[in-house]
């Protein structure tokens, strides 16, 4: 499990970074709000945020960051004013922590948000990430739209990455049978639909692969 540290404090960010990688964490940092729109990915399951960093605040990165995707975030800060904590709030933020702060109680904050936000993981594969929270789907930080039937089908290849799914098996899962006929030629249909949303990279390897007579591989 990744969680992404934006903290400009050198030693306070390496401290973070060494603690949470011994209890088992992936951990990734950035210094600045630029640093963080390039190195921390929306695939993070937690962002620790510094609200006051040295080219911006916090609380407007996590915003936008949000765009590309919800991540639960913890806001640290050496402010310990209402206004900042409801500012956090309003943005979207689960916890706020006041600096300083025992490593070991953060942890259990970090724990707790965790298992609130459980549920509502992304899913990414490249530039591809997939909020089921808002229903959401965006390719390299852009918003994709998408049909419900469509967002459907690219959740069971996500959740399924790597696997082959048969076109029966895709039929059983993302159409309701309801006395309407759908065959298979329905699915492939709705696949090639899916794929030139999602496929506009030049050069770049199909995301959906057809495995001939059987039905269809979602990466790898």
């Amino acid at each position: 499990m990744k969680i992404g540290i934006i903290e400009d404090d050198q030693l306070l960010g390496q401290a973070l970074e060494i603690f949470l990688e011994k209890e088992g964490f992936e951990a990734v940092r950035a210094r600045s709000c630029r640093e963080a729109l390039q190195t921390v990915d929306p695939g993070v399951s937690l962002l620790l945020v510094d609200i006051t960093l040295p080219d911006g605040d916090g609380i407007s990165l996590y915003r936008e960051m949000q765009k590309r995707g919800h991540i639960p975030a913890i806001f640290l800060t050496a402010r310990d004013e209402e206004d900042d904590m409801l500012a956090a709030f309003d943005a979207g933020a689960d916890d706020y922590v006041v600096k300083p702060f025992p490593m070991k109680v953060l942890l259990k904050r970090i724990r707790a948000v965790l298992r609130r936000t459980a549920g509502q993981d992304t899913l990414t594969f490249r530039d591809l990430t997939l909020c089921p929270e808002k229903k959401e789907v965006y390719l390299a930080g852009e918003k994709v739209a998408l049909t419900p039937r469509e967002y459907r089908l690219l959740e069971l290849f996500m959740r399924n990455k790597g696997r082959v799914l048969e076109k029966e098996s895709i039929l059983e899962q993302i159409w309701d049978m309801d006395g309407q006929f759908v065959g298979e030629g329905t699915v492939s249909v709705t696949v090639n639909r899916l794929r030139r949303k999602i496929d506009t990279r030049p050069g770049q390897e199909s995301y959906i692969t057809n495995v001939f007579g059987f039905g269809y591989r979602f990466g790898e």
